[in-house]
């Protein structure tokens, strides 16, 4: 059996493609059903109350003709009797008069219809009033004359045809009017509705010209009305957030690229000296281990980094033995031929300069995390360094102090304040490579395990920094 598809297509699909697209047509849509539902109720109300009122005009006008006509009627004899005045042709028009059940007078030429409802309504006797629609639009109303027999009832009726002429002219005009009202309450409210957007437009294009990182503008600045100063408050937070998230990528992608770059020139100049002339077994063993290094190396460095950008601290700290690691960094440093780069590791500020045996100094970080924040303080003082630069780690009450001292040209005071900003630099034009993003790093990672990465103005020549860390 073959199945018949719906010729037309289901309702809520043309519902929906129906439906203006805009927060405006629709808004206007909203406006012009509610007002003409409203229109609708009162147009009714008007006509039915117009319709009711001209039907009491009607009964009005029926009951004074009616008691005009009960003034000619003589029943103070044995029987009812018609007296001619001089209007009896006004009073006689549309008029029926019965004595009993009895017609005594009727109009000229009635219609044969009216002439048996007026009998109907003297058979069932007291004061009724009814309307015909055939021939024509008619009212009838039965008054008994006032007596002591009550044996005469008038009967009168009344053309409806005017009345109802007016009752549809004030129909039309209400629909005109109604239809005049909507249009232009339609107009009215698309107007009102696009002034009242107009802000929310202008700022959907502001939000469309403005950096998401580097614009500092915000939606609450401007005066507005207080729903769309919370907008604006609300995309100010979010807009934040997402400022916030964006610098924090790019920081951590300058810093990755800044921690790699080197490990990475490692990699390539030893596969340039490998590659330049042949080697034997021995030194192709050596460059492998030189290469293996810098690639762990390159690994602990994005392990770290992800780790403490993903939350903050580690769960378990850890603990550090603060000699292997320096002297790792400093054996991993590029080749510093006018430099001499001198470790010392004692038990206190005040040591006599005699090494302890090692392990027993120890810092309360893992050691990748301990590389990391020591290794761009050392590759800044080895990078401004005359000619000498110290390494100086002893233990201090709750922690371990490492200082890092060089013979450079130091900081100058002005820019001082500026040192940990990530990007900037006293002097980008010093020939020195930088990005400007060691000391940040190495502060903000100090810190996240309750450490800290400080410099010491007062130190002169050259510059000191000092790492403080937890201890071991």
């Amino acid at each position: 059996m073959t199945s018949l598809a719906a010729p037309f297509p289901p309702l809520l699909t043309i519902t929906s493609r129906l439906t203006p697209r805009t927060l405006r047509g629709r808004l206007s849509l909203v406006a012009l059903t509610t007002a003409a539902l409203l229109m609708v109720l009162l147009t009714v109300a008007f006509n039915a109350v117009v319709g009711r009122h001209l039907q009491h005009q009607a009964d009005d006008e029926l009951r004074t003709r009616t008691a005009a006509v009960a003034t000619t009627i003589d029943t103070s004899g044995p029987t009812v009797r018609v007296l001619e005045t001089s209007n009896d042709r006004l009073l006689d028009a549309n008029v029926w008069i019965y004595t009993g059940t009895r017609l005594l007078e009727q109009p000229p030429s009635p219609a044969a219809p009216l002439t048996h409802l007026a009998r109907e309504l003297v058979e069932h006797g007291g004061r009724r009033c009814v309307t015909a629609e055939h021939p024509a639009p008619v009212r009838m109303c039965a008054r008994p004359v006032p007596d002591r027999t009550g044996a005469a009832t008038v009967v009168t009726a009344l053309d409806l045809t005017p009345y109802r002429s007016s009752a549809d002219t004030l129909l039309l005009g209400s629909c005109v009017l109604d239809v005049l009202m909507l249009a232009c309450t339609y107009a009215l409210t698309r107007l009102a509705v696009g002034r009242a957007l107009r802000p929310v437009g202008t700022m959907t294009d502001q939000a469309t010209r403005w950096s998401a990182v580097a614009s500092e503008e915000r939606f609450a600045a401007v005066a507005r009305p207080a729903e769309l100063a919370r907008l604006g408050t609300s995309l100010d937070a979010l807009l934040d957030r997402i400022r916030a998230v964006l610098r924090h990528e790019r920081q951590l992608t300058g810093e990755l690229s800044h921690e790699l770059r080197t490990p990475l020139s490692r990699i390539i100049a030893e596969l340039d000296w490998w590659q330049a002339r042949p080697r034997s077994a021995a030194e192709t063993r050596a460059a492998h281990t030189v290469i293996a290094d810098a690639a762990e190396s390159m690994r602990t460095i994005c392990d770290t980094l992800l780790d403490d950008a993903r939350g903050g601290a580690p769960a378990v700290p850890g603990t550090a033995e603060v000699r292997p690691v320096l002297r790792r960094l400093t054996e991993s440093l590029d080749e510093q031929g006018h430099l001499a780069v001198t470790v010392l590791v004692t038990g206190s500020s005040t040591g006599s300069g005699s090494e302890e045996e090692e392990g027993d100094l120890e810092a309360g970080v893992q050691p990748a995390l301990l590389e990391r924040i020591v290794s761009p303080l050392l590759a800044n003082a080895c990078r401004y360094a005359r000619s000498h630069v110290t390494v100086r780690a002893h233990a201090a009450p709750g922690g371990v102090h490492i200082a890092l001292t060089d013979d450079g040209p130091g900081v100058p005071e002005s820019f001082a304040p500026q040192l940990f900003q990530p990007g900037r630099r006293a002097d980008p034009g010093d020939g020195h490579d930088g990005a400007g993003l060691g000391l940040p790093l190495a502060r903000r990672l100090a810190r996240s395990v309750g450490g800290e990465v400080t410099y010491d103005p007062g130190h002169t020549p050259g510059a000191r920094f000092v790492v403080s860390l937890p201890a071991g």
